[in-house]
């Protein structure tokens, strides 16, 4: 079984473009959890552009749950994980101005880094994972950082998956045995889908948790959109 946390940056999105509360984050949170899901992902950047910092503190008491912390380990997000003390902390290098993570660690420039980071988790008994493109020498390199859990990046899967499925999963699964054989648990996130999830875990040894956010909500727009029209069309008649 590989668990399913949900990421709902893209809720606390269309709740910021209208500046209220609706969508309502923390009811959403529930909602999620109640269909299923393991747990809750969120990922706050610098500019609050979606999941503001106090957002991650108001979820904390309504997540019973796998509770996930995605970031940048800056100042600000380090104090607030060690306030909040979730059951994981995932460390993105993405940059202020990123849209979405779009790349992962490079382990052998940042190693004393890492080291130092996930140290700091660890003593506050927080689970921390590395996001790392599916690159066996940056895999390696982990090793000494102390991480329990290696977050691959799929981007390049998913993209490569509509040409060649078999080819687009080969560097996945080299990167999943060694990390296995290092004794590291394993994660996978960014652009998983209902198209690709199913191939992809089928094909990963050991795979202990999928984060899913922009497809999961977009699919569940698109699934569930005729419902709600038909729901509207009963009230107006």
């Amino acid at each position: 079984m590989t668990n399913l946390s949900v990421n709902i940056n893209k809720i606390a999105t269309l709740r910021n473009a209208r500046g209220g509360d609706y969508p309502n984050l923390i009811n959403f949170a529930k909602k999620i959890q109640s269909f299923g899901a393991d747990g809750i992902t969120v990922h706050p950047r610098p500019d609050e552009r979606h999941i503001k910092y106090s957002d991650v503190y108001d979820l904390k008491p309504v997540i019973y749950k796998e509770f996930n912390i995605e970031g940048n380990p800056i100042k600000k997000f380090i104090d607030m994980v060690i306030d909040i003390k979730p059951n994981q902390v995932t460390l993105v290098p993405d940059a202020e101005s990123d849209l979405t993570s779009s790349a992962g660690w490079n382990t052998i420039k940042h190693k004393n880094y890492l080291k130092e980071v996930v140290s700091e988790f660890n003593s506050h008994g927080i689970r921390t994972s590395i996001f790392l493109d599916p690159e066996l020498k940056y895999i390696e390199s982990a090793k000494e950082i102390g991480a329990d859990r290696i977050e691959l990046y799929t981007e390049d899967f998913a993209k490569n998956y509509k040409i060649n499925k078999e080819k687009a999963i080969e560097q996945y699964i080299r990167c999943a045995k060694l990390i296995n054989e290092m004794g590291i648990g394993l994660n996978a996130g960014h652009d998983l889908s209902l198209k690709n999830i199913s191939f992809f875990k089928n094909n990963i040894e050991n795979l202990l948790e999928v984060s899913i956010g922009h497809a999961l909500i977009t699919e569940g727009l698109d699934i569930g959109i005729e419902a709600v029209i038909k729901k509207y069309l009963s009230y107006l008649k």
